[in-house]
Parts: C-alpha cells; structure tokens; sequence
C-alpha cells in the first residue's frame, strides 16, 4: 500500500467545446481497492476516464482540477511522458473489445506489442510473455489463438485478449470502462471473475466504470454515484446500497429487479438527464420529488451524515434511515 491514494482526482473539471460536462469532481482510489463509477449513459463517466488518460476528443480540455497519479499530476504531464503512462503504469480495458483492436494485426502479436513498448523486451520473449499472459487470462489453446485475427475469436475471447494487453507492462492501474456491457451474461460472470482474480494476483487497483449496480455489488469496495457531471454519493458499496442518502442513488436502486424482495417491482426515474453539468443548484432537482428553492438555486456539496465514516452524499435534504431500512 502507498502511504496515500493511488489516483486522486482533486476537483477535475472538463468542458466539450467550452460546455463544462465534469464539474468538480474528486475521487481518491488506493493500491489494491476497487472503486466503481456508476450513473446513467451521459452522466461523465467515460469523459473521467479520458480525462486521467488524456484521450479526450478534440473538443475536450480539463479547465480545472488535478489528476494525481503516484502523486504525479497527469493533466500537467508532457505527452511524452504521458505514452509511457497509458499501457504503462496505468492499464486499460475498453467497452468494445473488438474496437479496441487492430483488425490486420494477430491477437498475440497486439499484445507482445504492448510488452516490446513499454516492458523492453526483444521479439522472442515478448511472444513468450504473450503467450503466458493469455494462459494467465484463460484464453483456450494459446499457440493457436496467438495466431488468430480479432474476428476469428469470439466477443469474451476478443475481451481476454484486451485484459491480457491491459496487464501486460504490470500496471499498478487498471481502468475498466463497462468492460461486460457488449457481453452476454454468462461471459460477463466470467469476465468479471478474471477481472477479481487478477486484482487479487497482481495486487491492481481498479477503476471500474459501469451503469449495471449489480456490477458493483459483486466487484467493488466503494462506489462514486455521478449525476450530470458532478460526484452526488459516494462510500463503501454495503453502506451506500443499504443506506442511500441522495435520492438519485435511492432511485437507481429502487429501479434495479430485487431477487431478494420478490413482489416489489422496479420503479423507474421519472425525466430525463440533462446533457451537461448545471451551473448552478442540483442537477437532480427537475427529477426529484422531494426538491425546493433551495436545491433549484444551491449547489450541494458532498457532505458525511453522522456516524457515516466515508460515505459522502451532495443533497440539500438526504434520506433519513429508518429502523427497517430505507424511505418509502
């Protein structure tokens, strides 16, 4: 363990065409935890990720804030030193495993690739590196899949293959950015089982970004709820999903199917997101039921409810628990 987080993201804002679409946002993620990032499509959560890799489109700026990695800030390093940073030090796995590969290249060949660049190996053992890193990753029949072009394999195959290049230089990070979604269910169990073992294995920290809470349940330590660009909850996943203090974070919930409260169907959110993040009072107050003045005016900060040690909500008038659980 780092005597402090990994990655901190210190009030990070980030504008598309001068519109602020990330305000403010702060994150902190130490060696070996797993932090999940969850909100609806649109909310930020890819554009944070972007942002710490400075893969942003090229409208994209970070006009405020700091990403500090190993306490080094990457929104100010040369991009020299940030190509030794992505694949580096710092791992990535895309949505869209078959996008995130080249489609003329051989599978393993793309992954000795990341090895040659960033791990100063020759051909020959790059491609033995390769190889053991596909047999670490549960890809059938190596020597062959080796040989196979992206097309040829199958879509949690293609993914195998991304994870194996995302850990192959020894990241001390790895970004996740719905890494399931394109899935079926079945794979998907089996994905994120890979993705837990070599969290474990190789001591990774994870910043997993996804829509699905059912995700987060099964994978994460902490959860960071986004809404419109802004951090509204965030804590220890057990605390947050028994307890939700924002009513954004209570009404995700309440709309996910609940096996274990059978009878109680999911309610969805009523409206829709907004496209950016709000200048001013809460984002959620065209949505929420229980909005005022107040929350149409103030912006909310992130705030700790007493007794709550890490778990942070950003609401001018938070749930209050109940004996048996949470509000009706």
């Amino acid at each position: 363990m780092t005597a402090g987080p990994l990655l901190e993201i210190r009030g990070l804002r980030v504008t598309m065409g001068g519109v602020p679409v990330v305000e403010g946002v702060s994150l902190g993620l130490a060696a070996g935890e797993v932090l999940g990032l969850v909100g609806e499509s649109g909310s930020g959560k890819t554009t944070i990720l972007r942002a710490i890799l400075r893969l942003l489109p090229a409208a994209g700026r970070i006009t405020a804030g700091q990403v500090l990695f190993g306490g080094q800030d990457l929104a100010q390093l040369p991009e020299r030193g940030m190509r030794a940073v992505r694949g580096g030090q710092i791992g990535v796995v895309w949505q869209d495993p078959l996008a995130s590969l080249d489609p003329l290249m051989r599978c393993g060949e793309q992954i000795a690739e990341v090895i040659r660049a960033h791990a100063a190996r020759d051909g020959a053992a790059a491609r033995r590196r390769a190889l053991e890193l596909m047999r670490q990753v549960e890809l059938p029949d190596v020597s062959r899949t080796f040989r196979r072009y992206p097309h040829q394999l199958s879509g949690g195959q293609r993914q195998r293959v991304v994870i194996a290049s995302a850990i192959a230089a020894e990241p001390r990070l790895l970004l996740a950015d719905e890494p399931t979604t394109a899935l079926d269910v079945t794979i998907q169990d089996q994905i994120l089982a890979l993705l837990a073992r070599l969290r474990a294995e190789l001591g990774l920290a994870l910043l997993l970004v996804t829509h699905d809470l059912a995700v987060v349940a099964q994978t994460c330590d902490r959860v960071a709820v986004i809404y419109a660009g802004r951090i509204v909850e965030t804590g220890p996943v057990t605390s947050v999903f028994a307890a939700p203090r924002h009513h954004y974070t209570d009404g995700l919930l309440r709309a996910a199917p609940r096996l274990d409260r059978p009878g109680v169907l999911p309610r969805g959110i009523g409206g829709t997101p907004p496209t950016a993040a709000a200048p001013a009072g809460c984002a959620f107050a065209p949505r929420c039921p229980k909005a005022d003045d107040t929350c149409r005016a103030v912006t909310p900060v992130l705030a700790a409810a007493a007794g709550d040690d890490g778990h942070l909500a950003a609401c001018h008038h938070p749930l209050e628990m109940l004996a048996g659980g949470r509000d009706a």
